[in-house]
């Protein structure tokens, strides 16, 4: 990979990572994801599923929606989710559906589960090949950060799973 390429991948899981604290801050759990075409932000959430009563608002789900809002499509074809943690299976399929070209993560589902997440043992990989899918993915990315913010969302005194 290029190293300006990396460097961009990096800031923009820096992004999304931030967007978790900022959902950390207002009681929702510890997951951000940043989507991007052509090297800008197209959105930048965190889960809100504690804040909408909303089972399915994870920080992917919620980035989709509002990237396709904001760009007034279904199709975000030539974006890029950078997730603080593996999408789950929901959210593969949201990105799928959406045609987003590649995801990069950081922690993976079972650093969910080991946190207390009720997780479904599915990995991205299972899935594109399972489901065919076209989606690219690449996990691992600054994965100390991410499995901090899991931390510091653990020490407070309002965490809770779903």
């Amino acid at each position: 990979m290029p190293v300006a390429s990396k460097k961009a991948d990096v800031r923009f899981m820096a992004m999304a990572i931030a967007k978790a604290r900022e959902g950390i801050a207002e009681g929702q759990t510890p997951f951000g994801a940043c989507i991007v075409r052509a090297g800008k932000v197209v959105a930048c959430e965190h889960n809100v599923v504690w804040a909408t009563t909303d089972i399915t608002a994870h920080a992917e789900v919620h980035a989709v929606r509002v990237a396709c809002r904001d760009l007034g499509t279904i199709d975000l074809s030539g974006c890029v989710i950078y997730s603080t943690t593996e999408p789950c299976p929901m959210c593969f399929s949201a990105i799928h559906w959406a045609r987003i070209s590649k995801i990069y993560f950081g922690t993976r589902i079972e650093d969910a589960e080991a946190f207390g997440f009720n997780e479904l043992k599915v990995s991205d990989d299972d899935m594109k090949r399972l489901g065919g899918s076209h989606v690219e993915v690449e996990g691992g990315l600054m994965v100390d950060e991410n499995l901090t913010v899991f931390r510091e969302w653990q020490a407070r005194k309002d965490s809770r799973t779903y």
